[in-house]
């Protein structure tokens, strides 16, 4: 009998996979866009408030889908359960560049960006590119160097066991929580803000209906928020699915939510919109006028800490998609293979090592964050549609939570979500296109795959 995942996660660390996976660069990158977007304080906080709501709303169904279906893959196998094969095989297709790749790579340089503030030879930007192609350039630096050394070490530490990756996990994220704790304090303890700065609004840099544009700003509210759903990933390594799933998706949404809030309040005290409007790097402007001077170290250290519990988090997850895709028959085959020592799914985590390697060496992830956010609410969108279809099923388990307030809760996320999409095509016309694009080229894949199988089985 080969050898299967083994069930080695508790409810702490099945909700510090979640946190960690949602508290990232978005929370620190986004506000002084919605700043600008917006114009007024109580958009602002409202639309995070919001995204989290939708976000606690994704959360009860996907715990309901994840009780009922115990497999680790997330969207992959419930949107196979739901529509079928085809769609399942995109989600993962999508999951495998866009969803865990692009970002784990971007996470990694964002790493040896922040720690270049002390060594400035680490910076990216200050790579030597090796070759040109005339299409693609591969950069190889300090900054790329460290980048592919976090990745390795984390890539061999999750083949050597999930306890030992739990075990970090945990860790580094109980380090995330605890640092951005102390900031928060300090920042309104011995911070130079000023609650006046809530009065006072900022001309809207958007020319578009506000009501459209707080539908396409709540997309990049969602961004900030995706991985609400991490836990599901690896269901079928969690020790007791049906009580542990819903309290892990539910307790870190609702912790990450709290956190959201507060950093917001802080940055706003720190700066009023006027000045954070279409700032990037909200987080660390907002860190120096709080704390003069000293504030770039000090966000500086903090965000190099928080982004290896995001990357921690990914490199955990993302494997368990390909390893069900895998078994299923829709991905490489030899992605199914656990280790006979460790039980984990060595050839998945080295697969995805190999592709967040080459993005960062190639920089090709920079396109894919373009667009992630589009991808990520259609297919969430599609496997919360799903639950109404797998609701009919004889012996199907319905969460209370969801049962007392079915059909709004699902309906929410979709209203939500629907809202989004529809918002985004209309204002990012572009990123919209090569999401699509991405899915056609999977549906083509899969069709082009499944045709040669069925030709191979008739011979």
């Amino acid at each position: 009998m080969p050898p299967s995942l083994k069930r080695e996660l508790t409810t702490f660390s099945a909700m510090a996979l979640v946190v960690a996976n949602m508290i990232g660069t978005g929370i620190f990158t986004t506000t002084g866009f919605l700043a600008g977007d917006l114009g007024k304080t109580s958009l602002v906080l409202g639309v995070w408030l919001v995204g989290g709501v939708v976000a606690l709303a994704g959360c009860l169904v996907y715990a309901e889908l994840g009780v009922n279906i115990p497999r680790s893959g997330g969207e992959y196998v419930y949107l196979r359960e739901a529509w079928g094969p085809v769609w399942g095989f995109l989600s993962g297709w999508v999951s495998f560049f866009a969803g865990f790749s692009a970002p784990i790579a971007a996470g990694a340089l964002a790493i040896a960006a922040y720690l270049s503030y002390f060594f400035p030879t680490l910076s990216p930007t200050s790579s030597i590119a090796i070759l040109h192609s005339g299409l693609s350039w591969l950069h190889l630096g300090n900054g790329q160097l460290l980048a592919i050394g976090i990745i390795a070490a984390f890539t061999v530490i999750n083949i050597l066991g999930l306890a030992l990756a739990a075990n970090l996990q945990n860790i580094l994220t109980i380090l995330k929580i605890g640092v951005l704790s102390v900031f928060l304090v300090l920042a309104f303890m011995i911070g130079r803000g000023d609650w006046h700065n809530f009065a006072q609004a900022t001309a809207r840099s958007s020319p578009h209906d506000l009501v459209l544009q707080f539908a396409v700003s709540l997309t990049f509210v969602m961004f900030a928020y995706s991985g609400w759903n991490a836990a599901t990933y690896v269901a079928e390594e969690i020790q007791t699915p049906q009580r542990s799933l819903p309290l892990a998706l539910v307790g870190g949404t609702l912790i990450v939510i709290v956190f959201y809030l507060a950093c917001n309040v802080a940055f706003i005290y720190a700066l009023p919109l006027g000045k954070l409007k279409g700032v990037l790097p909200v987080g660390s402007v907002a860190a120096r006028a709080l704390f003069e001077g000293r504030g770039g170290a000090i966000f500086s250290g903090m965000m190099a800490a928080a982004l290896l519990s995001c990357i921690s988090a990914m490199v955990i997850v993302g494997p368990r998609v390909y390893y069900a895709m895998a078994q299923d028959g829709c991905f490489f085959r030899s992605a199914a293979r656990v280790h006979k020592r460790f039980q984990t799914p060595v050839v998945a985590v080295l697969f995805q090592a190999l592709a967040t390697i080459a993005m960062i060496v190639t920089g090709t992830f920079e396109a894919l964050i373009y667009y992630i956010g589009f991808m990520l609410v259609l297919f969430a969108a599609l496997a919360t549609a799903g639950l109404f279809r797998l609701r009919k099923r004889p012996n199907w388990q319905r969460l209370p939570a969801v049962n007392w307030l079915f059909p709004l809760v699902p309906s929410v996320f979709l209203i939500a979500s629907c809202g989004m999409l529809i918002s985004t095509v209309r204002l990012r016309p572009t990123e919209s296109f090569l999401g699509l694009l991405t899915v056609s080229c999977g549906a083509g894949i899969y069709w082009w795959t499944s045709h040669s199988n069925s030709n191979r089985r008739r011979v």
